[in-house]
């Protein structure tokens, strides 16, 4: 068929060669995050409705943490010896009746086992969940599967939150009711849904080193590659997880700012990403993975670096849309990237563990972000960011570039028989 003038041009053209399970995926994944409210008040609930203290409702996130640093590997290497669609499955379903059963835990000690629970069944849906576009889509497809993926994500997460406060002022209970229900809503999408066996759109190649599970293949903590990479990965997440902590005591203590301001700027950051992030992967989707994730850290580093400069509205709403740039060009490239470099067996093992170190990130940003700020004050913290998002994007510049990386197809679509199995 021929191309149109609107084909050309039409930023979103490269939509058209997703297979049906990524939308099927981007479903559930939209209905999960549009329904997912608890984690955002759970202190609150905590501290609110049961009465514990903040000290001990602080202790209680942690744990939750502390079950996503666990689950992380854990789903990756499930996610290779029994297929990422059953762990993400499993995930959803067991989550759900969690939160349902969650609102009986009165006492501490019950809190605390549902918590490492719900953990540990909600985190081990990520790691799945990015293993499998490695199978539905070709290595050229990834990085814009990865950013629809990021879009079902973005545009829940810009409902959940919103509703949960809503729903917060009525009943806790009401939160844990309608994220329950949604995460089974989502589970029960996964499973109607036929997928294909785990790495049918393989290459010949591919597909022989995988029928018998890590044969020839070296551990993900062995491989070199890997851990260079993961290396560069860190940084960059502790300096994006400084938005949950020291950006908004800054913001609030240093500029003045009023808790709806600081608000808005979560709603600009959301909106770059519902409207650009899919437009500009299909854009760079040529580009060689070390100039994406290069670019990508640096902007974390302007973005967040730039705070210490920053005196009003406008000008923090700048360094917002600086460093939500560098989060569109980093995390669809950097799962891209990880798909790329791991063997066909180990692709689960190799998520697992890159979310591992960024659920380490999630523990250690947020603390050494507060201690700097505290101690040293707001330039000390941005400039401390700017130079870990400058390191890690001289990092990332010197990545090797895998050899399949610039495969443009995948095998043809399995048999009907082979798409109903689970």
């Amino acid at each position: 068929m021929k191309r149109t003038s609107w084909d050309r041009i039409n930023p979103w053209r490269g939509l058209g060669v997703m297979p049906r399970e990524v939308w099927v995926l981007a479903t559930a994944t939209l209905v999960n995050k549009a329904g997912s409210m608890v984690l955002a008040f759970l202190v609150l609930y905590l501290t609110r409705s049961l009465g514990f203290s903040v000290g001990v409702a602080g202790t209680v996130l942690l744990l939750y943490g502390a079950g996503a640093f666990v689950a992380a590997p854990i789903s990756g290497f499930l996610s290779d010896r029994w297929g990422p669609i059953r762990i993400m499955r499993g995930s959803l379903l067991l989550s759900g009746v969690l939160l349902l059963v969650f609102p009986l835990a009165k006492s501490l000690g019950n809190v605390v086992v549902l918590t490492l629970a719900l953990s540990l069944a909600t985190e081990a849906f990520r790691p799945a969940n990015l293993t499998i576009f490695g199978d539905l889509v070709s290595p050229k497809d990834r990085k814009t599967a990865f950013a629809v993926n990021r879009l079902a994500i973005n545009l829940g997460m810009s409902v959940g939150p919103a509703v949960g406060g809503f729903l917060a002022t009525i009943s806790f209970r009401a939160l844990f009711l309608v994220n329950g229900l949604t995460s089974l809503a989502a589970g029960a999408i996964l499973v109607a849904a036929s997928f294909p066996l785990h790495r049918r759109h393989a290459d010949t190649r591919q597909l022989a080193d995988a029928v018998t599970p890590f044969a020839h293949a070296p551990r993900g903590y062995r491989d070199a590659r890997l851990a260079f990479f993961l290396v560069g990965v860190f940084p960059v997440a502790v300096v994006l997880f400084q938005h949950i902590a020291s950006m908004s005591v800054f913001l609030v203590s240093d500029l003045h700012f009023s808790a709806a301001a600081y608000g808005l700027l979560f709603t600009l950051n959301c909106l770059l990403i519902v409207f650009l992030e899919v437009p500009l992967n299909i854009a760079t989707s040529h580009w060689p993975h070390r100039r994406t994730l290069a670019l990508g850290a640096l902007l974390f580093g302007l973005g967040f670096g730039g705070l210490a400069f920053a005196w009003d509205m406008w000008s923090v709403a700048a360094t917002v849309v600086i460093w939500t740039f560098g989060e569109m060009f980093f995390f669809p490239g950097m799962a891209a990237y990880l798909t790329d470099i791991a063997p066909p067996s180990r692709r689960g093992e190799y998520m697992g563990l890159s979310q591992m170190v960024m659920g380490l990130a999630f523990m250690v940003g947020p603390w050494g972000g507060m201690l700097i700020l505290g101690r040293f004050g707001g330039k000390a913290l941005w400039g401390t960011m700017f130079l870990l998002g400058a390191g890690a994007a001289l990092i990332m510049a010197r990545l090797d570039e895998p050899e399949h990386a610039s495969e443009t197809s995948a095998v043809p679509t399995p048999t009907a028989a082979q798409s109903a199995q689970p």
